[in-house]
């Protein structure tokens, strides 16, 4: 067979073989565009307890468009002395290089606990040590199995935090409530304290209720003044203190809770103009309301010769008359108070004094 026949025939086998491939399906490749975003807010907060991790889900693809089908978000972490920068993170399948699968979350209804409102906090308790820095990442893969790019890395060093402030004391005042305490004894690893402690101020409505912080102190400080309140109500405190060391930052467990309730004291403005009409066997009165917004009722005393007065009756607002009746002959002086609604019930100053003659 001559060359030239022998290159045709090649020629011709690998035209053949070319259009045989073109039949053939291979695995289909995602469009990176449909891709869920990359998580954007990943942050770390050292707690009592271990390090909280929270972000917020995508809930959009690389193109911009929304995901209907959400699945699952994962998150890692990898730990190391603290010295030069973390490990890098490099996403392979469902696995991140170098770094340990922490926890899944399902974002499908039945949705994880963690998940409230679009954000995710987590707290990671596993396996952590003092001193130790620790870096996370996380993805998010869609209900069809595809994954979005890695969140930056977020690293925080786990630091001893301080344990709970000591003798939390609250002295409950008018519109306000000032507490005071000692500062912890140790760290929670029994380390000494060597710089000055913030502390947050805690608050709930009930003694079971969840505490949310109302307040924060400057450093060294063991005072706070909660003027955020309401008159008659009990409010339950706690105090946990907070460490610094270089750029790390550690909260201690909050100490027992105290109780207070602020109270009114300031007794209302007193009414004026009380006039008095005196007829047979009773006496009309009437005053000008005071201004004070919590009345709750207004007392009429009664007075004769020398004796003190004492209480004949009692108006409740709007009312600003009172008929005292079956009043005997005679001379007699009135005045007139109010009460407020306090739980104290803070009576006012008399009002004008008036006198009048029975026939």
């Amino acid at each position: 067979m001559s060359a030239g026949r022998r290159r045709a025939i090649a020629v011709t086998a690998v035209l053949l073989l070319g259009l045989a491939a073109c039949g053939r399906k291979g695995a289909p490749v995602q469009p990176r565009t449909r891709l869920p975003q990359a998580v954007s807010d990943l942050t770390t907060v050292e707690r009592a307890d271990g390090v909280e991790v929270s972000w917020t889900v995508p809930r959009r693809r690389m193109d911009n468009s929304r995901i209907i089908d959400p699945g699952l978000a994962r998150l890692y972490r990898t730990d190391d002395a603290g010295a030069g920068d973390p490990r890098a993170a490099i996403l392979d399948g469902e696995r991140v290089r170098g770094y340990t699968p922490i926890a899944t979350f399902r974002l499908q209804e039945p949705a994880s606990e963690y998940l409230k409102d679009n954000r995710i906090v987590y707290l990671d308790r596993q396996e952590l040590t003092y001193g130790r820095r620790y870096t996370y990442v996380v993805t998010t893969t869609d209900a069809e199995g595809r994954t979005g790019p890695l969140s930056p890395r977020v690293s925080i060093t786990y630091i001893a935090p301080p344990e709970p402030p000591r003798e939390l004391r609250a002295d409950a005042r008018e519109g306000s409530v000032r507490l005071s305490w000692q500062p912890p004894a140790a760290l929670a690893d029994g380390g000494a304290i060597t710089d000055p402690l913030t502390y947050e101020v805690l608050r709930a409505a009930d003694a079971l209720a969840p505490l949310a912080p109302v307040g924060r102190t400057l450093p060294g400080v063991t005072l706070f003044e909660d003027r955020t309140v309401e008159n008659d109500h009990t409010y339950y405190y706690a105090v946990r203190a907070i460490r610094t060391a270089g750029t790390s930052t550690a909260s201690g467990a909050a100490g027992p809770r105290v109780a207070a309730t602020p109270t009114k004291t300031t007794p209302p403005a007193p009414v004026t103009d009380l006039a008095a009409v005196p007829s047979r066997g009773e006496v009309r009165l009437s005053w000008r309301p005071t201004p004070a917004p919590d009345v709750a009722m207004y007392i009429i005393y009664r007075a004769t010769g020398g004796a003190p007065p004492m209480r004949v009756g009692s108006a409740r607002p709007p009312a600003t008359t009172f008929v005292d009746r079956n009043v005997p002959r005679g001379t007699y002086r009135y005045t007139v108070t109010v009460q407020d609604t306090s739980v104290r019930a803070n009576e006012s100053a008399p009002s004008n004094e008036v006198t009048v003659t029975v026939p």
